[in-house]
Parts: C-alpha cells; sequence; structure tokens
C-alpha cells in the first residue's frame, strides 16, 4: 500500500497541482496586499476618503448602542454585522487574481510550440481528381496507373 500511495504522489499532475496551491497561496497573500494597500486607497480617497473596508449595515446592535464608527466597535460591541465593504474589497481581489492568470495563461500559450502537421494520408488522382490513398499505385475510381 505504501508504494502505491508513493507511485500516486509521485505522478506529475499531483506534484504540479501541490506547487499550485502553494504558489497561489503566496498569490493571494501579495494580491490581498494590492487591494488593500494600493488599490483601495486611491478610490476611497476619489470618493471621498472612504474606507470600503468599513462598509457595513448593523443587523442588530449590541451591547452598547450604535452609530458605530467602524466594523471593529460594532463588532467590539457584540453587533450583528452586514459587512459589505469586505465583500466589495474580496470581489476586487478575485477579478485581480484572475486577470493575473489569464495574463499568464495567455504567455504561456504563446510560448507553446504548436505541433507540425500530420503527414496526409491521401493524394488526388491526377486522371479522374478522387481522393486515393498516398500509397496507392492505381486509382480504384478511373483504373489510371499512378506514378
Amino acid at each position: 500500500m505504501f508504494k502505491e500511495f508513493k507511485t500516486f504522489i509521485m505522478r506529475g499532475n499531483v506534484v504540479d497541482m501541490a506547487v499550485g496551491i502553494i504558489i497561489g497561496a503566496a498569490f493571494t497573500s501579495i494580491v490581498k496586499s494590492l487591494v488593500d494597500d494600493v488599490i483601495m486607497p486611491p478610490i476611497g480617497l476619489l470618493l471621498g476618503n472612504i474606507d470600503f473596508s468599513n462598509f457595513f449595515l448593523v443587523l442588530r446592535e449590541g451591547k452598547a448602542a450604535g452609530p458605530y464608527a467602524t466594523l471593529a466597535a460594532a463588532k467590539a460591541a457584540g453587533a450583528v454585522a452586514l459587512s459589505y465593504g469586505l465583500f466589495i474589497n474580496t470581489i476586487i481581489s478575485f477579478l485581480i487574481v484572475a486577470f493575473a492568470v489569464f495574463v499568464m495563461i495567455k504567455q504561456v500559450n504563446r510560448f507553446k510550440s504548436e505541433p507540425p502537421p500530420a503527414a496526409p494520408d491521401t493524394k488526388e488522382c491526377p486522371y479522374c481528381a478522387s481522393s486515393i490513398p498516398v500509397k496507392a499505385i492505381k486509382c480504384p475510381h478511373c483504373i489510371s496507373e499512378l506514378n
């Protein structure tokens, strides 16, 4: 059983998938930082110093009555909040990751070489224009001798 498991683990697809998951996890932290630290501050500035991570809707107030200035304050008070601002940040992160993967796959496909075209297995009879096998020395349609 151990030998079979070792064979399974050492297959190329499993190793490739593991590498992809590890790189994906590292890439996720980069994208999160890109969204939170680079993209969202200018967008918030353009919209009047808005911080999307603090967009929330209080569904039920906590022990301390609202209004709450931040999502952290609402959660600290025990309020039940719908954090749609964090959802917007997550959607933007997803779109960035999807675009990055699209660009990467597009570049990888650009470097892939096309397989050479297969050698033809038929030819045209010069007398009757019928399609015949390449190795034929006599046309089965018009009975002409081929060179």
